[in-house]
């Protein structure tokens, strides 16, 4: 009989002490390249939503496609996930995660 799968405790971690732990560091935003979406329908998402101009949203864009993802906003965690939520309504794939140190 093979033992039931049991997590390894050491391993998890509690994200609310990663939060605790450093408060001032900023949330972002980040979208993910995807198999659907057209580059122009990103770039035009990007215009619409953020309100960025035409050089920003398609630099952007060319991160999400070159390097399979972006930062496109970065603040307060609720903020970040508001963004989120909106591109997700666009149809676009996009995480939060607080910024790296």
């Amino acid at each position: 009989m093979t033992p039931l799968a049991v997590p390894d405790i050491a391993q998890e971690r509690d994200y609310r002490l990663d939060e605790a732990a450093a408060p001032n560091r900023p949330w972002q935003t980040v979208v993910w390249d995807d198999p659907v979406n057209l580059m122009s329908y990103v770039v035009r998402v990007f215009r619409d939503y953020f309100g960025f101009s035409p050089e920003k949203a398609n630099a952007l864009m060319l991160h999400v496609h070159n390097d399979g993802h972006a930062v496109v906003a970065e603040g307060a965690r609720e903020q970040m996930e508001l963004h989120a939520q909106a591109m997700h309504d666009y149809g676009l794939w996009a995480t939060v995660r607080q910024a790296p140190q």
